[in-house]
């Protein structure tokens, strides 16, 4: 489990194709591997991956044919968010993470608010029509790992639209500050939204 709050931007240093899946080595800021073990999970760019290697700053981990189809991120060289797995005692301060990809959505506009004190920028990104009964006002989603807050919703014949607000603070600390229009993300949605949607299923047959 994750909370969607980034711990480091890490960077991806190597691709390699293993098999039909990827064998990637990742960068990270120093010290930050000192407590993760052999076999621990970290999220990048909100998938959960297992650490097969680490070596100083440097960690290793293999990605199936089924994660890179159903990711969008993961298969090249660049910075990448990054999350340890959550301890029980730790503070939950973005929402309950499972650090399994949902959909991929797309920048629909990113630009800074005009006329607004705090600099921030508006996200709106379409997501996929499937996910839209679980995209709510105040509602939480992932984008790329991180935990935001939503702050619109637009159905169309094809797609949800969201908008979120993401203040100069997420943009500095996390990869979300270099998307530009038509780049593609990797969504979650709400993990009650999602078993809530389950009960209801069922309830209804």
């Amino acid at each position: 489990m994750f909370t969607g709050i980034i711990t480091a931007v890490g960077k991806i240093t190597s691709a390699q194709a293993k098999g039909d899946g990827m064998h990637l080595r990742v960068e990270v800021p120093d010290g930050y591997l000192s407590d993760v073990a052999l076999g621990d999970s970290i999220a990048i760019q909100g998938a959960c991956m297992t650490a097969t290697q680490i070596e100083g700053n440097t960690f290793a981990l293999d990605i199936s044919a089924e994660s890179l189809q159903k990711t969008v991120g993961l298969d090249a060289l660049g910075g990448v968010n990054l999350e340890k797995a959550l301890r029980l005692n730790d503070r939950l301060g973005g929402h309950l993470v499972s650090g399994h990809v949902d959909g991929v959505g797309t920048v629909a506009h990113f630009a800074a608010v005009a006329q607004d004190a705090y600099g921030s920028w508006l996200l709106r990104i379409e997501a996929p029509q499937t996910l839209a009964a679980f995209l709510a006002y105040k509602g939480s989603i992932v984008v790329n790992g991180v935990s935001l807050t939503v702050n619109k919703t637009e159905d169309t014949a094809t797609a949800c639209m969201v908008d979120i607000n993401l203040i100069p603070h997420t943009l500095q600390s996390t990869t979300l500050g270099k998307l530009k229009q038509g780049d593609q993300v990797n969504l979650e949605i709400d993990l009650i939204a999602r078993y809530v949607a389950r009960m209801l299923e069922t309830q209804a047959k």
